[in-house]
């Protein structure tokens, strides 16, 4: 059934996808089409269910079809499904975000992590009246023109556009550095920090697998941010309420000017936000002079679903759970791919996880992610596929735990894994 549903994708969806890394183009094969979730599930068209690591890329942290979450989004569609005009539940929704992240001090709902990235960069170079931006090698913000930039010839030369379509005069701006190396960024800041808008960055690397910051990095960025008058953004549409109850920001410590969000805060939906001190939202119309808006924007589904999940992660240790489960998760898989004899290193940020078959005793930067061997990942991949354990069908995307996978799943989980690795050490 897989085969013939992706072939007919293929004839009216390009690449049978509507996101590119679904086509499993990373790890070979089809992709497996799916059609329901629960708990930790996720069952394919054929009825068979996964153990699943994906989670929608992060969002059901509660696991799937949360019983209040389902609930509250069925009561909210009886009144409707999109006003295009305010409604109690999004002023609702961005007073808890505002509490919860106490750095936000105001925040403009929108529809996507894209959105929220683009309307966050477009605010800081309007807030600044400067016009480049930093961003890291290997951290995704989305796919708005002036963010879609790789390497070039270094980590430290203007970018070029890494998608056609994108003209080079967009991204001239765009500089480029290092994650987790703070030097170089100093030296884009010696070189052009007198036009330097802001840095954008993911505080935890989600998007080259998962790369916790250095103790130094982040408070490293601020300091050149106040030093220099540019704005800090963090990027925590992945982050946010994945890795602590107020994001990485308050994992880590470190205040942002601008803040975006998306993922959890939806619910499940479709949502993102950005968000930051009063004085550079009200740079935002109607009040200042940076344009943003969206019909679909504080959509009242959307806001019930994030409601609903705030109010469930909210609850008595529940990071505490959720991060015991995912160390005891990759714990028990460096355990067995050690005894299988398979180098493997693995990181954990609360509900985040990474793994990297590589000899490396640490791996800190995007250089050290691509000397993993994807090779292994691969057969890693569809070993575990064929155990009923559904991951990331990328070597570099991290991996999400909700508070719907027990002991009894991390351990089908593990068993799942030794048998693989004893055939890939075979």
């Amino acid at each position: 059934m897989t085969e013939t549903l992706f072939a007919k994708a293929q004839r009216y969806i390009p690449g049978g996808v509507n996101s590119p890394v679904r086509a499993f183009h990373g790890v070979g094969g089809d992709p497996v089409f799916f059609k329901s979730a629960y708990g930790a599930y996720i069952v394919d068209m054929e009825d068979r269910s996964y153990i699943d690591y994906v989670g929608s890329w992060g969002p059901m942290i509660m696991g799937h079809a949360h019983p209040r979450i389902t609930a509250a989004v069925t009561e909210c569609l009886q009144h409707g499904l999109s006003f295009g005009a305010p409604t109690l539940l999004e002023v609702q929704l961005a007073e808890r975000i505002c509490q919860l992240m106490p750095n936000i001090e105001q925040v403009r709902m929108v529809n996507s992590g894209t959105e929220a990235t683009m309307s966050a960069i477009r605010l800081a170079r309007g807030f600044t009246q400067r016009n480049k931006i930093i961003k890291f090698i290997g951290c995704y913000h989305g796919h708005s023109d002036s963010l879609l930039v790789q390497a070039g010839s270094g980590a430290l030369t203007l970018g070029v556009p890494s998608s056609a379509g994108v003209p080079e005069s967009i991204v001239q701006h765009t500089l480029l550095a290092e994650f987790n190396r703070l030097d170089t960024v100093k030296t884009l800041f010696e070189k052009y920090g007198d036009d330097i808008a802001g840095i954008i960055v993911e505080p935890v690397a989600g998007n080259m697998n998962c790369i916790p910051p250095l103790p130094e990095f982040l408070p490293g960025l601020r300091a050149l941010c106040n030093q220099y008058g540019s704005l800090l953004i963090m990027d925590e549409v992945m982050t946010g309420f994945r890795v602590a109850l107020g994001g990485a920001q308050a994992r880590y410590n470190v205040e942002p000017d601008i803040t975006t969000l998306g993922k959890i805060i939806g619910g499940g939906m479709p949502v993102g936000a950005f968000g930051g001190r009063a004085d550079i939202m009200r740079y935002i119309a109607p009040l200042g002079p940076v344009y943003q808006a969206g019909t679909l924007s504080g959509n009242p589904v959307a806001m019930t679903a994030g409601l609903a999940n705030l109010a469930l992660i909210t609850e008595p240790d529940f990071y505490e759970q959720l991060e015991t489960t995912t160390r005891v998760l990759m714990d028990g898989l460096q355990e067995r791919a050690q005894a299988a004899e398979i180098p493997l290193f693995t990181t954990v940020v609360g509900g985040m996880f990474g793994f990297f078959f590589t000899e490396a005793k640490k791996v800190e930067t995007y250089a050290d992610v691509m000397k993993s061997d994807v090779a292994q990942f691969k057969k890693f991949f569809h070993g575990m596929l064929q155990e009923g354990v559904y991951l990331a069908p990328s070597a570099y995307e991290a991996g999400f735990v909700s508070s719907a996978h027990g002991a009894e799943e991390v351990m089908r989980t593990l068993d799942a894994a030794e048998r693989v690795f004893l055939q890939m050490g075979s």
